[in-house]
């Protein structure tokens, strides 16, 4: 995972749609401020970013 060194924050795109996937998950993408497919979030890197990144990563894309 890689993030922007300069302000400390990490951009997350939402790649794949939420149909099919556990419930856990949607919630989680909605924790990051994802709601339709393509939506991008610029979002402060921290260690619970990073586990909700984790935790959906099959989901989401992170960009630089």
């Amino acid at each position: 995972m890689s993030a922007d060194k300069n302000n400390g924050t990490v951009k997350v795109r939402l790649v794949k749609g939420l149909s099919g996937s556990q419930a856990k998950h949607r919630l989680s993408v909605r924790a990051l401020g994802l709601n339709k497919l393509g939506d991008v979030r610029e979002l402060k890197d921290s260690p619970q970013v990073r586990g909700l990144i984790n935790k959906v990563h099959y989901l989401v894309r992170v960009e630089e």
